[in-house]
């Protein structure tokens, strides 16, 4: 299904991401003034992990194989 709708993939994960990670910066203890000194690289950081997963999800290991048979 999610490779019918890949902007639903990368939706999905980049919530699951992101909430995992605001869970994890709230119950760190940590006490800033300008919680935003944290919450901006931590999104940045999330983003681009999920990009990452996404690229990850998205190849079609049929297409892979059929690749690597030709090579061969």
């Amino acid at each position: 299904m999610f490779n019918k709708f890949p902007a639903l993939r990368r939706i999905l994960i980049y919530t699951i991401l992101s909430y995992v990670a605001l869970v994890t910066v709230n119950n760190s203890g940590y006490e800033l003034e300008n919680m935003w000194l944290i919450y901006t690289p931590m999104f940045v950081a999330v983003y681009v992990f999920s990009r990452w997963v996404d690229s990850k999800l998205a190849t079609d290991p049929i297409k892979d194989q059929k690749k690597h048979n030709r090579d061969d």
